[in-house]
């Protein structure tokens, strides 16, 4: 019995590192308010999460994988860019082996932050060269989710 769960065990921990060709594995960050959390789920694709508490140890992913991420400040405060980016994320990408497996990023925001809006995409596309591939408003619209979804699924074929 005990070798029947490990197997199943194993096969289900084989399966999540096998890539999807057609379907992406996304990481995601979600804060309290749990807005990308809620269009992670409206897109029902392969997701992780990256742990909002800081003591959570950060996931470390062995395939090729999206990001999405919120972003934080509308650039409020000292330079443009000072904390749009989640720490939560600047964490999990400082890992290199992270990192290296980073394929694109898109960005939840506010448009109330005009040409702010979706800043941490545009910051971490730029510092760990990949595509900024979207933007959505907050927990994504109707649009946005049907947008994403289908762009991601053709992007990721191509790529």
């Amino acid at each position: 019995m005990a070798t029947a769960v490990a197997d199943q065990v194993g096969a289900v921990a084989h399966s999540l590192r096998e890539p999807a060709p057609s379907a992406p594995l996304l990481v995601y960050f979600s804060s309290v308010s749990g807005n990308t959390a809620r269009f992670i789920e409206k897109l029902g694709m392969r997701a992780v999460r990256i742990p909002l508490r800081p003591t959570d140890p950060t996931p470390l992913i062995d395939e090729p994988f999206v990001l999405i991420t919120p972003t934080y400040g509308g650039g409020q405060g000292r330079g443009e860019e000072r904390g749009a980016v989640p720490k939560q994320v600047i964490r999990f990408l400082n890992d290199e082996a992270n990192r290296s497996r980073l394929r694109g990023v898109i960005a939840a925001g506010n448009t109330n932050f005009g040409e702010h809006y979706g800043l941490a995409g545009e910051i971490i596309s730029r510092k760990c060269r990949v595509p900024h591939l979207d933007r959505f408003e907050l927990f994504g619209t109707p649009e946005d989710v049907e947008r994403i979804g289908e762009g991601l699924e053709r992007w990721w074929k191509q790529h």
